[in-house]
């Protein structure tokens, strides 16, 4: 009023709540300055204006230094006059105050800092577990409302995340386990989320909208929430669910009065019949039918009031439903009255009016058959009370015991289909042994002692034929498998084409049977034997010496001709035996010419490897023992035993020796060199 100023105190950096002495020391001297006679009352008129007091502003308490910011307190009020209270304020009072140990004693030394532990390592692996439970409605149900499912709130300490899972119940139908996954869990709508202070017991907490009532916790949990200072609810009684509450008790049991119990009456009135049922056992066979089969049922007959029950007899494994009855307790009507044919039975029951009889205990009887509701059900055999119950009331006493179980018929022998020539008859019995044939099974241990064991044989053709008479084959007989190859060495000029007779197959002995075929052994080549491959007559005429070093080593397996037949060969290899005989070298002029090279090359011979070796290597490659080998691999064994295939008499042997464009007779070109 009247000039002056009012402006609010502004709080400043001391005590909170407390005016700054400074301003209110420059508030007293404005009031002053514009009411200076003390005693008169501030209204207009009764105060006074100082003229020589021109600057009313406040003073500037902010400047800068050095770029920054820095408090100035104000030395002179309002109106130029020079504040008296202290420049200090009450915070700086009172931090000086708190300075004077350090005025005394100097600076104190800083405590070390504790060591900073993160709190993923100090709660690492501390969870707190809470009891609780939620109310689920079953709108659905009328056995039951509302469902209680009990849970477990786990909380972790390390990152105050949470998690609810409900321990799974065997056979609940319920999808259990982990209902809500780990994670933070938010308490309310403005974001926050819930801590560990703000679980205890005894109260609701609300997550994603469901509602978990918290019952109890662990000993772990109730230590670190007291230590905490937290004071925890007493615990409560965790809710049960009435429906399985309901499920433990034990069934309730229905039990029919004594006085309306027709089995009492039965036994009160009939004191002579201890078991009032007629047992039978009956087969019903249907075996006729498609499908049909033969199936074992048994007839109770009461004998209370003359009804009768026919139930199943399953078997474990037998693929049918297990239902108990086929028929279930009723009267049978043995005899309908005539305008009773067409009564709908199958939705009204029949009367005394529809039957002329009804079927009684004396229609039963053992070994006889009974027709009931269109099936024929053939009684073979019942029980003791049935035997004794007939024998006092019938007069039989001679049920008999049927035997009506089927004896399975004898094994069919297999028999193999007569064999129709193609391939090995061992080959051919898979096909019916098995969907998908496999190869016959075969001796391992001999096919690993024998490999690449070959017996060779010499033989000449027995054909009334004068062209075969001069054809000779090589056989070779494979000690591995036991199989047999033929093949004919090409003479030039002969008209007959050589080469392969016959590939690797087992050869089966004359007058051997289809079902147990015997097949040529090494026992039967000997100098001398007839062998019949296929309707053909070979004569053994020679051997090689890895037949007669196997025969030495085997002779056990021979028979006395055929060790007499090498004893003649031994004595013979004294003396050199032509390959060929003098009319066949007479008749071709090419067989000549190729004996008088091979002459020639032996007689200049010097220094040379010894046949046997060369002949061994050349049967190494020759896999087929045909006695040809091909080009490349002929010379590089050339090359490996150092002949000299440069030589012109070497040259025109090789010319002579070759068969075709690619096969060279390595037979006549080894005879060229010395033994």
């Amino acid at each position: 009023m009247f000039g002056v100023t009012k402006e609010p105190l502004a709080p400043t950096p001391g005590k909170a709540g407390g005016p700054n002495p400074t301003e209110v020391a420059t508030a007293r001297a404005a009031a002053m300055m514009s009411n200076p006679v003390h005693g008169l009352p501030f209204l207009p008129g009764m105060s006074f204006k100082d003229s020589t007091k021109t600057a009313f502003h406040r003073s500037q308490t902010l400047g800068y230094r050095n770029g920054y910011a820095v408090v100035r307190h104000p030395t002179v009020g309002i109106g130029g006059d020079r504040l008296q209270v202290s420049q200090l304020s009450q915070a700086e009072l009172d931090k000086l105050a708190s300075k004077a140990p350090v005025l005394t004693y100097g600076q104190p030394k800083q405590a070390p800092r504790a060591e900073f532990i993160p709190a993923y390592v100090a709660f690492d692996k501390k969870v707190l577990k809470f009891d609780a439970y939620f109310q689920e409605d079953v709108p659905l149900s009328t056995e039951e409302h509302y469902r209680i499912r009990q849970v477990n709130i786990y909380y972790y300490l390390e990152d105050d995340s949470m998690s609810v899972i409900e321990p799974v119940v065997e056979n609940s139908g319920i999808p259990q386990g982990k209902l809500i996954k780990r994670q933070r869990l938010a308490k309310n709508d403005r974001g926050d989320h819930y801590h560990w202070k703000d679980l205890n017991r005894g109260i609701n907490i609300t997550i994603y909208g469901r509602t978990f009532r918290i019952v109890d916790c662990d000993k772990f949990t109730q230590v670190f929430l007291e230590s905490q200072g937290i004071e925890l609810n007493p615990p409560e009684k965790m809710a049960l669910d009435p429906y399985t509450e309901l499920r433990k008790q034990p069934l309730r049991k229905y039990v029919t009065p004594t006085d309306f119990d027709q089995l009492k009456q039965f036994l009160t009135f009939d004191k002579q019949v201890s078991d009032p049922v007629l047992r039978f056992y009956a087969i019903w066979d249907d075996t006729d039918s498609m499908f049909g089969e033969c199936r074992t049922y048994i007839i109770h007959y009461y004998l209370m009031d003359d009804t009768v029950e026919i139930r199943e007899v399953h078997e474990r494994n037998d693929g049918r439903d297990p239902f108990p009855l086929l028929m279930s307790r009723q009267r049978m009507p043995k005899v309908l009255v005539e305008n009773a044919k067409n009564f709908p039975r199958c939705v009204l029951e029949i009367s005394d009016k529809e039957v002329l009889e009804w079927y009684t205990a004396k229609d039963f009887i053992v070994g006889k058959p009974l027709t009931i509701l269109g099936r024929t059900f053939f009684i073979y055999d019942c029980d003791p009370f049935t035997r004794q119950y007939y024998k006092e009331k019938f007069g039989i006493s001679d049920l008999p015991h049927i035997d009506v179980s089927k004896k399975e018929p004898p094994p069919v022998k297999q028999e193999l289909p007569p064999y129709n020539g193609y391939g090995l008859v061992e080959d051919s019995a898979q096909n019916c042994f098995a969907l998908i044939p496999k190869a016959p099974k075969k001796d391992v241990i001999k096919m690993l002692m024998n490999e690449n064991k070959v017996l060779r044989y010499l033989a000449a053709l027995e054909s009334p034929i004068p062209e075969d008479k001069d054809r000779r084959f090589v056989f070779s007989y494979f000690l591995a498998t036991d199989m047999i190859s033929i093949f004919e060495p090409p003479v030039r000029n002969s008209g007959i084409i050589g080469g392969k007779y016959l590939g690797r197959t087992k050869v089966v002995k004359p007058g051997s049977s289809v079902e147990n075929p015997i097949y040529y052994g090494p026992s039967d080549f000997f100098i001398g034997a007839v062998i019949e491959v296929f309707g053909h007559r070979f004569v053994i005429l020679d051997t090689d010496d890895c037949v007669l070093k196997y025969m030495e080593s085997n002779a056990a397996q021979y028979s006395p001709e055929a060790l007499l037949s090498v004893q003649s060969r031994v004595r013979k290899q004294g003396a050199p035996a032509p390959e060929l005989d003098n009319q066949q070298m007479e008749e071709d002029p090419g067989v000549q010419e190729l004996e008088a090279l091979i002459d020639t090359i032996q007689r200049q011979g010097k220094d040379r490897p010894c046949r046997d070796n060369i002949r061994k290597m050349f049967q190494i490659y020759d896999k087929e023992a045909s006695g040809h080998v091909d080009r490349e691999t002929f010379f590089k064994i050339c090359d490996s035993f150092h002949l000299p295939v440069d030589d012109s008499l070497v040259k025109e042997l090789i010319r002579m020796c070759s068969h075709g464009e690619d096969k060279i007779d390595y037979y006549n070109f080894v005879r060229a060199f010395s033994n």
